[in-house]
């Protein structure tokens, strides 16, 4: 009788203790949007802030994701400014469910010595973006049966043959200066589109020197990214930095992404903020001379 007691005694001081760690330990989960097709890549953010001494573990792609499809996940290192260590990873998902609105939540699992545990984030939620507006269940029909008055004849010989000789006139200036004019209006629209980035680019950057913030470096991102995007035609808004990086060659630009994505993602304080933005805006304004020169180039 005395053994069972130890042992019941002993379940419930790991239970006790398990508990107190369990309120130290804080979980957080979120979309990076608020919708998304059906199939299309989102990026779900998990976090988990606990006390250094506790071994927690991050879902891998052998966890069941349920009505997502797993497609990649981007890791960042620990950060311990205190006490509590701060975890926090990026999971790439697809979304297969036709639920209108999606509630979802990752997990962290703490290791115990012979057991472990399953901490939930709050759930978030995703809704279903549909891309075909539904008919309505009955078509109706405007009557009208006022008078309208016709118009009177119109000279449409002459009109014709004004238009006809303004096509004569295009035609042969198309002809002779067609290809030149063409590549003058896309290096001209390729200008304007430069020259309006630099502008909320610097505006961006300054605003994130002075106030340096989440939403501040998801726009400073998503500028970038959007741009560049415009600029080759390849999708840098779903690249991850390093799938950016090896895309261009440019192993070291991996290192300028990451810098500010840890402000996105780990909420962390911005390193040489000033010399990564300078090094980001040069890659743009190479691309876009790039695409200048090809356009001057082109038979």
């Amino acid at each position: 009788m005395g053994k069972r007691n130890n042992i019941i005694f002993s379940i419930l001081f790991i239970i006790s203790i398990s508990s107190a760690m369990g309120q130290n330990l804080k979980v957080e989960g979120y979309f990076l949007q608020d919708s998304a097709k059906l199939g299309e890549r989102v990026g779900y953010v998990l976090k988990a802030t606990y006390p250094q001494q506790t071994n927690i573990v991050f879902p891998d792609s052998t966890f069941g994701y349920r009505d997502f499809s797993f497609l990649g996940k981007q890791t960042f290192t620990s950060y311990t400014p205190d006490s509590m260590t701060v975890d926090s990873a990026v999971y790439f998902l697809s979304n297969f469910s036709l639920d209108p609105v999606k509630p979802y939540a990752l997990p962290v699992f703490e290791i115990l010595k012979f057991d472990s545990l399953v901490h939930y984030a709050n759930e978030d939620s995703l809704s279903l973006q549909l891309t075909i507006d539904p008919l309505p269940e009955e078509l109706t029909f405007k009557h009208n049966d006022k008078y309208l008055p016709v118009p009177r004849a119109f000279n449409y010989p002459i009109l014709i043959a004004v238009l006809g000789g303004l096509l004569l006139v295009g035609l042969v200036i198309l002809l002779a200066f067609g290809k030149k004019i063409k590549k003058q209006w896309q290096v001209r629209k390729l200008g304007k589109q430069h020259a309006a980035f630099l502008e909320q680019w610097n505006k961006a950057v300054a605003a994130m020197q002075k106030a340096p913030s989440l939403a501040e470096a998801e726009h400073l991102l998503a500028l970038w990214r959007g741009y560049m995007e415009r600029l080759s035609g390849q999708p840098y808004k779903e690249w991850t930095a390093t799938e950016i990086a090896e895309h261009l060659q440019k192993p070291q630009l991996k290192d300028e992404l990451r810098k500010i994505e840890i402000v996105v993602y780990a909420n962390r304080p911005a390193e040489d903020l000033k010399n990564t933005c300078e090094q980001l805006k040069a890659e743009c304004t190479s691309m876009y001379n790039q695409k200048t020169q090809e356009i001057h180039e082109r038979k």
